[in-house]
């Protein structure tokens, strides 16, 4: 089973760095988990969000976000488009379900003629 986080958008925004106090530099980075095996691959509801600054290369965690980064988080997060959360199911796991059903079938045939 292999989880992997997908990449949604990424942001710029005019906040200033609460590390270096550069207002430019800061990047904020959405991405969605995905969960993928051999007999299905589920996109999860899980979001993962990530605050970076590109002039002094360190990440902004939430402890250190202002008024101002939050309220522009908040605006951003709702204007991110996730993708829906779903599952899919891969070619295995309906061949095992068509075996299954095959197979059912065939044990309900055999006790009907034994019966006969």
């Amino acid at each position: 089973m292999t989880e992997h986080f997908v990449f949604i958008k990424k942001v710029d925004l005019n906040n200033n760095c609460p590390i270096c106090y550069n207002n430019d530099g800061l990047e904020l980075t959405c991405s969605q988990k995905i969960v993928e095996t051999n007999f299905y691959k589920k996109v999860t509801s899980e979001i993962k969000y990530d605050m970076a600054c590109g002039n002094c290369k360190s990440t902004i965690y939430p402890v250190n976000w202002t008024d101002d980064i939050e309220r522009v988080f908040e605006y951003h997060k709702k204007a991110f488009k996730l993708l829906k959360p779903s599952t899919h199911l891969k070619r295995a796991t309906w061949l095992a379900i068509l075996s299954g059903v095959i197979l059912a079938i065939c044990m309900v045939a055999v006790l009907v003629y034994s019966q006969l």
